[in-house]
């Protein structure tokens, strides 16, 4: 029997690899075209947790914890991207994800404030919203 780490071509012979996909389908993280947001603040205190945002342009969404909302924010992030996976998966555009989450505004720990949909220029600026709230 041959060795095959002293034979090459026998060891390329028994390299197998296995194309592994991309998982499930997930909207795009990050954007430069215009996006529209929602604000989710905690359903105890009131505090904003952070922002959920959509556009259908790059087919992109994503939650975007407030920095100063601490481990309860990031906590709360999980309820959202499983939200927004599950749209994704279903084939809905980013918007309609959005209107989704408005329509039943409920998270674990927070909740999407009624008529606080608004407009931003990218995903960037919704990321320095986050950053800069107070």
């Amino acid at each position: 029997m041959t060795d095959p780490a002293r034979n090459p071509a026998r060891r390329d012979q028994d390299v197998h690899f296995h194309s592994v996909g991309e998982g499930p389908p997930r909207y795009r993280l990050r954007t430069d075209k215009p996006v529209q947001y929602v604000t989710v603040i905690d359903k105890t205190g009131g505090a904003v947790l952070g922002y959920v945002w959509a556009g259908d342009e790059d087919d992109a969404a994503a939650w975007v914890p407030r920095d100063d909302a601490g481990g309860r924010a990031l906590a709360e992030g999980g309820h959202w991207h499983a939200r927004l996976r599950g749209a994704k998966e279903r084939g809905l555009l980013p918007s309609q994800a959005l209107a989704e989450l408005l329509a039943s505004p409920e998270g674990n720990r927070g909740r999407v404030v009624p008529d606080s949909l608004a407009d931003a220029p990218n995903s960037d600026a919704v990321d320095a919203l986050a950053a800069s709230d107070s």
